[in-house]
């Protein structure tokens, strides 16, 4: 039930959110820099745990409704108060995270302890106070976003105006006012008639961070649709973005391993990014035809597909993320590995995330995969890799280099050493 399913920063990267299998929301809140404790500046400690969704039953289709978290989007922030979306297969919530260091006392119809007064032994009128108290971090569920999915929602991605959000499931996307539970507007749908001739479905989706009529999404085919909206009910297929395949490398797992798991755009909006399972490519909104940039995460996997659809590791969805400026991008792996991949330098680096390498304060030591016969001291073999261990989710901080790496139930900061 502590299995993390999903790691998120707010926009200022003070708070970070996981989701876990069970239905919670953890919060952790970044400790202020103080004279006693230089260095306390990148320190995450909770802030708020509280329980998002429930198991559910549906007694219609006689379906279990499991609670796993699958998706956290923070709203960016207008008042003291918080505010997030977490979504489970298929219910969006709106929680409203806020702070309370004062209590009223002095009440004219209830005692201290609480109790109701009776109104005829009230001979005085009394002007509340306000005392202060212990801090208190409260969170409610304000919105309650219900019975729009027929599917398993995968996507939720909060739109530059603020106003609306987007949901994804396997075969339509949604398109929601934050004020309104009661109606959405349905803006793609590739279901088709006879679900005999069902294709791909939708694996990820995303609205664009400045164009408010931008959205894109994934499908499980390897290919990548771009999508304006003039009006609700007139949203047009802009771009489609594919990678013609090489007929010479086709194989039983081409089209497994060609599913894309994640779509993010990066900050600046001109570049789009995608996880496959082998590999990580970078997009130009503006070239359809073949990614600009393409990393392989795990090449040294190929060999090894049989055993991995075996265990049905081949189906893992690994997510990946941009740094604060769009110059490092970053995804995980097996064995608890992550990998950077700097863009300009074309320098790229595989860390791990586990106690005995991850030392409060220590730097990590780059590791290596032997994909040769003779191994080298330092390195790991392909077949001793733990494909139980695998990091499917991490997150950067929008601004400083510090990233969060959830590893199954631990999740691990690291930040950038400053010497």
């Amino acid at each position: 039930a502590d299995i993390i399913s999903t790691v998120e920063f707010n926009y200022t990267g003070d708070l970070l959110a996981t989701g876990d299998k069970g239905g919670r929301v953890v919060i952790f809140q970044r400790e202020q820099e103080t004279k006693s404790r230089p260095l306390s500046r990148g320190e995450y400690n909770v802030y708020s745990t509280f329980q998002s969704h429930e198991p559910e039953f549906d007694y219609l289709k006689s379906l279990e409704i499991e609670e796993k978290i699958n998706k956290i989007r923070w709203l960016p922030q207008q008042n003291a108060a918080h505010f997030l979306l977490s979504t489970n297969d298929k219910t969006i919530k709106l929680w409203k995270i806020s702070e309370r260091d004062k209590r009223a006392e002095g009440y004219n119809l209830k005692d201290e302890d609480g109790r109701l007064r009776e109104p005829f032994r009230v001979t005085e009128l009394r002007v509340p106070t306000l005392k202060p108290m212990d801090l208190m971090v409260e969170a409610s569920p304000r919105r309650t976003f219900a019975n729009a999915h027929t599917y398993h929602i995968n996507s939720i991605s909060v739109n530059s105006d603020y106003a609306t959000y987007l949901s994804a499931d396997d075969l339509r996307i949604n398109l929601w006012h934050l004020e309104v539970t009661n109606r959405s507007f349905n803006i793609v749908d590739i279901k088709p008639a006879n679900m005999e001739e069902l294709t791909e479905v939708i694996t990820a989706a995303e609205f664009h961070p400045h164009h408010c009529n931008v959205f894109v999404y994934s499908s499980s085919k390897g290919t990548i649709r771009l999508w304006r909206w003039f009006h609700v009910e007139l949203c047009v297929l802009s771009a489609v973005f594919e990678e013609p395949e090489d007929p010479s490398s086709r194989s039983f797992f081409s089209e497994i391993i060609s599913s894309i798991s994640d779509v993010k755009f990066s900050h600046s909006g001109r570049y789009m990014m995608t996880r496959d399972y082998l590999s990580v490519k970078v997009w130009d909104l503006n070239m359809e035809n073949r990614p600009v940039e393409t990393y392989q995460v795990h090449e040294y996997l190929r060999s090894k597909l049989c055993s991995l659809y075996e265990n049905d590791c081949i189906f893992d969805k690994f997510e990946c993320c941009w740094n604060g400026s769009d110059s490092t991008i970053m995804t995980g792996s097996y064995n608890n590995f992550f990998r950077t991949f700097e863009r300009e330098a074309q320098r790229d680096v595989t860390l791990e995330a586990s106690r005995e390498s991850s030392k409060p304060r220590a730097v990590l030591k780059p590791r290596k995969v032997c994909t040769t016969g003779k191994r080298k001291k330092d390195e790991i073999t392909v077949d001793s890799l733990d494909f139980n261990k695998k990091i499917l989710h991490t997150a950067w901080h929008p601004v400083e280099n510090i990233i969060a790496v959830a590893a199954t139930n631990n999740l691990y900061l690291f930040q950038e050493k400053v010497n």
